[in-house]
């Protein structure tokens, strides 16, 4: 059983720091705008395995920090929440979805529609590539 739901952006910093960068302190997760954004969470079987975070500008929209707990990977979970997120922005009207994605997982990306950009850059010990899905 798959449940997506709005969570407070607290609720988030767990998985984001067991996912994302598990050798930082909690506080390396939490974005300074994270009061800001609307947070969605995927819950399966009950359990909560995955987050995003989305905000916006006007009619453009950034999605943050989608991570799946590495048990629940390759099930087609993350897929679930993006499909969340773009069935999301398309009701407020959004006109683009954007992200910084990790060059490693471009090709999730182009699966959902996104277009990689000629933008890229390196933090945090990954290579980035901004990525864009118009709506």
């Amino acid at each position: 059983m798959i449940q997506i739901e709005q969570i407070d952006f607290r609720f988030t910093w767990p998985i984001r720091h067991e996912v994302m960068y598990p050798e930082h302190n909690l506080d390396f997760v939490k974005l300074k705008n994270d009061a800001e954004g609307i947070h969605f969470a995927l819950y399966f079987n009950h359990k909560l395995i995955g987050i995003v975070s989305i905000f916006n500008e006007g009619a453009v929209y950034q999605f943050r920090k989608l991570a799946v707990l590495q048990e629940a990977q390759g099930l087609g979970l993350g897929k679930k929440l993006m499909e969340h997120v773009i069935e999301y922005c398309q009701i407020q009207k959004a006109s683009k979805l954007w992200c910084n994605a990790r060059a490693n997982v471009k090709e999730f990306y182009f699966r959902l529609g996104f277009k990689e950009t000629e933008k890229t850059f390196f933090k945090d010990g990954y290579d980035f590539i901004i990525m864009e899905l118009d709506l």
